[in-house]
């Protein structure tokens, strides 16, 4: 925080899933919302703008959501942004995930958007992370290789099976964007009458021609983890086991 200075172009954005015992929960490790807590009151008390992540999951309360609402608007955030629980493969709860018809009965925007991954670029300790924040399948060097480098046409919810429930605003929030610099006068008249929910749906993305997972994710990490620990084994492929790594 010390190497940053307030401005009205610049947010913090905390992840908060819920009050202390929700977001601990969901998080899976005690002690994180007290942490984010007490970064939300520095922050503004430097006078930096911050929002909140809210990650919606199947069976939330949302007597309790509105509650934790008013409760961190009484902390001074600018705004809370939400979005549904998207299935990380490597969650330890695949129970409360949402899929793509309960985010839309959740969030009933009855618009045929697909997704954009190359709309929020990840930056992480290993690089330009591929394709998105929430896949890891690969890193590039550079933001131009990212951009020029990458077959975007390989992912997205008709396209990848790990992307087949994914509505979040990662991907779909860019294309909501571009198709609002297309087409002013549709986000106006959604804007002021609201979305057309009482007619027939959108039809759902077909899920038919999409590609087979591909579960490298270990394989990555731990070939990055190699490259920084000796850049001389840079491009060694690591070999995953059920007890160990080798480098092979």
């Amino acid at each position: 925080m010390d190497d940053y200075e307030p401005s009205p172009f610049f947010s913090w954005d905390v992840h908060l899933d819920g009050d202390k015992e929700w977001h601990d929960q969901a998080v899976s490790q005690e002690g994180t919302y007290e942490k984010a807590v007490a970064a939300i009151r520095e922050a503004k008390r430097r006078g930096f703008r911050v929002s909140i992540n809210c990650t919606l999951f199947e069976g939330t309360d949302p007597v309790r959501t509105a509650k934790f609402f008013d409760e961190v608007m009484r902390m001074g955030v600018d705004g809370i942004m939400t979005a549904p629980g998207y299935a990380y493969e490597r969650a330890p709860d695949q129970g409360h995930f949402l899929n793509r018809r309960r985010t839309k009965e959740l969030f009933p925007g009855n618009e045929k958007y697909r997704c954009t991954p190359w709309g929020k670029p990840l930056r992480t300790v290993f690089g330009w992370q591929r394709p998105c924040y929430l896949l890891g399948e690969g890193y590039a060097p550079t933001f131009k290789a990212l951009m020029e480098e990458t077959d975007w046409d390989l992912y997205g919810t008709g396209a990848y099976e790990k992307c087949a429930d994914c509505m979040v605003h990662s991907g779909y929030e860019s294309t909501a964007v571009m198709d609002a610099v297309r087409r002013p006068w549709h986000i106006m008249k959604v804007a002021l009458m609201g979305p057309e929910t009482e007619k027939p749906m959108a039809p759902e993305i077909p899920l038919d021609n999409q590609r087979p997972a591909i579960h490298d994710y270990e394989r990555l990490v731990k070939e990055q983890i190699l490259r920084m620990e000796d850049p001389t084994k840079a491009g060694r492929k690591v070999k995953i086991t059920r007890k160990s790594a080798k480098t092979a």
